[in-house]
C-alpha cells in the first residue's frame, strides 16, 4: 500500500524592509511582537536590510498587529534611526520555498586564504590549509555576511600568530561564528558568552556541528557582570555589541585584555563610532585599524606602549 506524504502547512512570513542602521532595532521589534527569534539579510544591490519573522498561525497578522508594527517603526524613527522604506510585507510561503530562499541570499564568505565560511548546502571546496566553518542561517545573528561580523573574522585571521598559544574571548557570541572560527584557526583557550539563552543554545549546536564544541567554553553570561580584575587576561577580545552597551561596560571589557592584546569592537554605527573610540581611548587604548562599510564602522584597539 502506498502511503500519502503528509503535506506541511505553509509558513507565514512578516518582513520589514529597512535601513542597515535600524536592522537590530527592527529585529527586536518583530521578535517582541511575535515572541520569536527573527532572521535578516542584507541586499547588496538595494542596500536594504530585510528583517523577517516566520510562523504558521494566520491569526498572528491581524490589522491590530500591523498597526503595532507601524507604531514600533515610528518609535524607532523618533529615536533618530533611519528606517528607510519601512515597508511591511506579509506573504504565505511553502516550506520548500522558505528553505530555498536562504540559498539565494547566503553565499560562501572567504577571509583571505585562511578561512572559509559557508552554508551547509554550498559545494565550494576550501583551499589548501584553509579552515572551514559551516554555518546555516538560523535563529541567531551571525553568518559572516554582515559587515561587522566580516570585520571581526578578518581581524581574527590577521591577528593570529601561527605556532603561538593565544586566548580568545567572544562577548555577545550570537551564532557562535567568531568563537568557532577562532578555535578552527588555533586560538586556545576560546571562551564565548551571550546574555540570550537561545543564542547560547544555537551557538553550542553550531560549535558541535563544526567539531569545535570541546574547544570552546560557551556559557550564558552578562557583559555587565564581567570582572574588572579577571584571573586571566585574554590575547584577543571581540565585542560585537551596540555602542551604548560598549560604552557603558567599557571598563569591564577593557579589563579582560592583556597589555599586548587586541580588542575588536564592532556593531557600531558610523555616526556613533567616534564617541566609542573616545571613551576607550580614555582607558589607555589606541585605534590600530578600522573599516567602514555601509552604515557600520568597526575598529581594533591596543594599549598604548
Amino acid at each position: 500500500m502506498t502511503m500519502r506524504r503528509k503535506q506541511l502547512k505553509p509558513l507565514r512570513r512578516i518582513s520589514v524592509a529597512t535601513a542597515p542602521e535600524a536592522e537590530d532595532a527592527v529585529a527586536e521589534l518583530l521578535g517582541t511582537i511575535f515572541n520569536c527569534s527573527v532572521s535578516s539579510y542584507f541586499d547588496v544591490e538595494t542596500q536594504t536590510c530585510v528583517v523577517s519573522a516566520y510562523f504558521s498561525e494566520k491569526r498572528f497578522f491581524s490589522r491590530e498587529v500591523r498597526e503595532e508594527i507601524s507604531t514600533g517603526l515610528r518609535r524607532i524613527k523618533n529615536c533618530g534611526l533611519k528606517i528607510g522604506a519601512g515597508k511591511i510585507k506579509a506573504v504565505k510561503v511553502r516550506r520548500e520555498d522558505w528553505a530555498e530562499s536562504w540559498k539565494r541570499h547566503f553565499k560562501p564568505v572567504e577571509i583571505g586564504n585562511s578561512l572559509l565560511v559557508k552554508p551547509g548546502w554550498s559545494k565550494k571546496r576550501p583551499r589548501k590549509n584553509q579552515a572551514v566553518v559551516i554555518l546555516d542561517p538560523g535563529l541567531s545573528f551571525g553568518t559572516g555576511q554582515h559587515p561587522t561580523t566580516s570585520f571581526c573574522l578578518a581581524e581574527i585571521v590577521r591577528r593570529r600568530k601561527i605556532g603561538l598559544r593565544q586566548s580568545f574571548l567572544d562577548i555577545g557570541t550570537g551564532s557562535g561564528i567568531l568563537a568557532i572560527a577562532a578555535a578552527k584557526l588555533g586560538f586556545n583557550p576560546v571562551r564565548a558568552i551571550d546574555f540570550d539563552p537561545e543564542a547560547v543554545r544555537v551557538a553550542r549546536g553550531n560549535a558541535k556541528s563544526n567539531g569545535a564544541l570541546k574547544k570552546i567554553r560557551l556559557v550564558r553570561g552578562d557583559v555587565a557582570k564581567l570582572s574588572t580584575k579577571p584571573k586571566r587576561q585574554i590575547d584577543m577580545v571581540c565585542a560585537n555589541l551596540i555602542s551604548n552597551l560598549l560604552i557603558a561596560e567599557r571598563w569591564k571589557i577593557a579589563a579582560q585584555l592583556k597589555p599586548d592584546g587586541v580588542l575588536v569592537l564592532a556593531g557600531i554605527l558610523k555616526s556613533e563610532f567616534l564617541e566609542v573610540q573616545k571613551e576607550f581611548e580614555c582607558l589607555g587604548l589606541k585605534l590600530i585599524s578600522r573599516k567602514v562599510e555601509n552604515e557600520w564602522r568597526s575598529g581594533s584597539f591596543g594599549f598604548r606602549a
